[in-house]
C-alpha cells in the first residue's frame, strides 16, 4: 500500500499501546483488503480510515470501556437510568451494565452474557451477537465464538472494512459524503466533528498517492534461439576478381 504504512504510523503514533503490532498487521493486509472490497481510490481509503480512526480512538480505544461513574451513566442512558439510586448499583460494574443496556436487543439474549461476550471491539465496534454473526458471514472468521478475533493485528483492518462496507457506507464515501458515512456506520451522527477532522487529516496524507502498491511488470519472454544477425554482404575474392576481369576481357577482343 504506497504511503497508507507511513501514514498509518503517523497519524496513529500510540497504535500498538493496546494491542501489540497493530499497525503492522494493519499494513500487511491493507493491499489484499481495500481490493477485495473495492477501496481503489484515496478518497475511499480516506472515508474509511477516518471512521475506523475514530471509532477506535487510532488504536487507542479498541475494546469498549463500560467502567462508568454513575453520572455518566445518567448522561450516556438517561432514559435508562434517569436517578442517581437506578445507576448506582451498575457503577464500575462494567459486565452488569453491558448486560443492562446491550441484553433484549441487536440479538442479545436476556438473562445471559450476550451484553458482555458481544460488547464493542475492533476497528469499528462492533456491537451484539448479531453484529458479530453479520461480520462472521462476511470475513469467514469464526467471530461468533471467538469475537476477539475482530482485535487480532492480521484481521483488524479486514474486520473494520468488511463491517463498514456492510452498513452500506460505500456509497456516500463514493460521494464524499461524511454525514451519510457516519449515519449508515453509528446509526446517527456522534462524534461527526471529530470524524471530519479526520477525513481532513486522511485526505492530506493521502493526496493523489496511488491506493493499491502497483505489480512489479511481467519480465519480457525471453527468446527460445538467439536472435539472427543480418548476413553481411560478401566481399569477392580476389581469384573471383581476376577470372571476372580476364572474361570481360576476352569478351571484348
Amino acid at each position: 500500500m504506497s504511503d497508507f504504512g507511513t501514514e498509518l504510523i503517523r497519524l496513529w503514533p500510540d497504535g500498538d499501546r493496546k494491542i501489540a503490532g497493530l499497525r503492522a498487521g494493519m499494513i500487511a493486509s491493507a493491499d489484499e483488503v481495500f481490493a477485495r472490497h473495492g477501496i481503489d481510490t484515496p478518497l475511499l481509503v480516506a472515508h474509511v480510515m477516518a471512521q475506523v480512526s475514530h471509532e477506535c480512538g487510532a488504536g487507542r480505544d479498541v475494546v469498549e470501556n463500560l467502567n462508568y461513574t454513575a453520572a455518566r451513566m445518567m448522561q450516556v442512558w438517561p432514559s435508562r437510568f434517569p436517578t442517581p439510586a437506578s445507576a448506582a448499583p451498575y457503577a464500575h460494574n462494567p459486565e452488569a451494565l453491558a448486560a443492562k443496556v446491550y441484553n433484549g436487543r441487536m440479538g442479545n439474549a436476556p438473562g445471559s452474557a450476550d451484553g458482555w461476550t458481544y460488547r464493542g471491539r475492533g476497528a469499528v465496534q462492533t456491537t451484539g451477537r448479531d453484529g458479530y454473526a453479520r461480520l462472521a458471514r462476511v470475513t469467514g472468521l469464526d467471530l461468533v465464538r471467538r469475537p476477539d478475533l475482530v482485535n487480532d493485528p492480521r484481521h483488524f483492518l479486514a474486520c473494520g472494512v468488511a463491517d463498514f462496507v456492510a452498513c452500506g457506507c460505500l456509497p456516500f464515501a463514493r460521494a464524499d459524503d461524511v454525514v451519510g458515512v457516519t449515519r449508515r456506520l453509528n446509526g446517527g451522527a456522534i462524534g461527526l466533528a471529530a470524524r471530519k477532522a479526520w477525513l481532513a487529516r486522511w485526505k492530506a496524507a493521502l493526496g493523489d498517492a496511488p491506493v493499491i502498491a502497483a505489480s512489479p511488470p511481467l519480465a519480457p519472454e525471453l527468446p527460445t534461439s538467439p536472435p539472427q544477425q543480418p548476413q553481411q554482404q560478401q566481399r569477392p575474392s580476389r581469384l573471383a576478381t581476376f577470372i571476372a576481369a580476364l572474361a570481360a576481357a576476352l569478351k571484348r577482343s
